[in-house]
């Protein structure tokens, strides 16, 4: 036997999570998959009609080519195949998802009304995964159990990972290449994604955990762009939704309320346009100690 996280099948990454009106759009983390939101996929529906996906290489073939722009891509052609390219979506990200959430924003500004941004930043050069990919690669595979999966990264981590792993007759495996989720990590290294972040149009939420894998500074300095909001939890690491959850969910359906109809989303955008707003920002920008 072999089973995907959550018995979903990979031949449509594309779930249909329910709701109704504005699309939403989920998009994981690296080495996740999108059954890892589930635990919001209830509450938000109350603002739209829920999707979530699951990033080439997880699961599923990796582009030929392991740029940003190919899984963006590649989340594109999903999209339009569903059908969901003819309505402005909310796009909400974590970690990788987040940057190829603003890249699809970026490049798409007419698909998305409004877009959160979870412990992401776009500068990481210098940073190298080989070590993090050796480490990987030393994991116990198969975890027999679920308990197991829990007892060797944690309750959080573990969690996110049996939402995420492939499920076979003798336990629970990787569900990619550890040579694939290395080079997606080393182009970040290697680059910076400034030019894409401000060209994004639609207002944005940005979200640091207190204990971030982002370099300091970095996700400030994102709400520097016109039409951005940023927000620190105090108590979370790099996993803000899981680690603080209701705060979570507080932070992001305020933004979601404020974005929820055309006219709200207009007048963020118009800060874009207004001399005071990047001090207007900075000054609304919530530091949780």
């Amino acid at each position: 036997m072999r089973d995907t996280a959550q018995g979903r099948s990979h031949d449509a990454p594309l779930h249909d999570e329910g709701g109704e009106g504005t699309p939403i759009l989920l998009l994981h983390g690296l080495m996740g998959r999108g059954a890892t939101w589930r635990r919001h996929v209830p509450w938000l529906r109350a603002f739209g009609h829920v999707h979530t996906f699951d990033a080439a290489g997880h699961g599923r073939p990796a582009p030929a080519e392991l740029t940003t722009e190919a899984f963006v891509a590649d989340l594109a052609a999903h999209v339009e195949r569903a059908g969901l390219d003819g309505e402005r979506m909310i796009v909400v990200g974590h970690s990788m998802g987040a940057l190829h959430g603003w890249m699809y924003a970026a490049a798409h500004p007419e698909r998305v009304r409004a877009l959160v941004v979870e412990d992401m930043a776009p500068d990481f050069r210098g940073r190298t995964a080989r070590d993090w990919a050796a480490m990987i690669e030393n994991w116990p595979q198969p975890f027999p159990s679920e308990q197991k999966v829990i007892d060797y990264f944690g309750p959080v981590a573990g969690q996110y990972f049996l939402d995420s792993f492939d499920r076979r007759d003798d336990g629970w495996y990787l569900h990619g290449d550890v040579g694939t989720f290395r080079d997606i990590s080393e182009e970040w290294g290697a680059r910076h994604f400034w030019r894409e972040w401000h060209a994004v149009e639609a207002p944005a939420l940005v979200i640091e955990g207190e204990y971030t894998i982002t370099p300091e500074g970095q996700m400030r300095r994102m709400a520097e762009r016109p039409g951005s909001r940023y927000v620190r939890v105090g108590g979370a690491g790099h996993l803000v939704h899981d680690d603080r959850p209701e705060r979570y969910r507080e932070i992001v359906s305020s933004f979601l309320a404020e974005s929820e109809n055309d006219s709200g989303a207009a007048s963020l955008a118009l800060a874009r346009e207004s001399e005071q707003s990047v001090a207007g920002l900075l000054d609304e920008a919530v530091d949780e100690q």
